[in-house]
């Protein structure tokens, strides 16, 4: 079990989410196993810091419903990164790994600060 740090300064959201969740599957080790979690823990430092287009953050919308009619909220990229950034990070990552039974396992070995 290795522990990966990785700096978010001047790095791409999505580039930089598509390179955790590799580690977290276990696919940059020779040993790699589809049906397997893992074993590597990621943290992520300076996230605030992270680099995002002027466009996506205007564009880039998220959407969630409360159940009613007319509850639809949305909320843009650039207010979401004001406020909580980790969860912009977090979200992409989640998208980004297998919709499977190990997915929350992966997650739990990811920090980000």
């Amino acid at each position: 079990m290795t522990e990966h740090t990785i700096d978010a300064t001047h790095k791409s959201i999505g580039r930089l989410a598509s390179e955790i969740s590799r580690i977290l599957q276990g696919k940059h080790l020779a040993s790699y196993n589809p049906r397997l979690e893992g074993e590597d823990i990621v943290r992520v430092t300076n996230v605030a810091r992270l680099t995002i287009s002027s466009k996506k953050l205007i564009q880039k919308k998220f959407y969630h419903h409360s159940g009613p009619l007319g509850h639809l909220k949305e909320q843009k990229l650039g207010d979401v990164m004001k406020k909580k950034p980790g969860w912009a990070l977090r979200h992409a990552v989640i998208n980004m790994l297998p919709k499977n039974r190990l997915r929350a396992k992966r997650l739990k070995r990811l920090f980000i600060s």
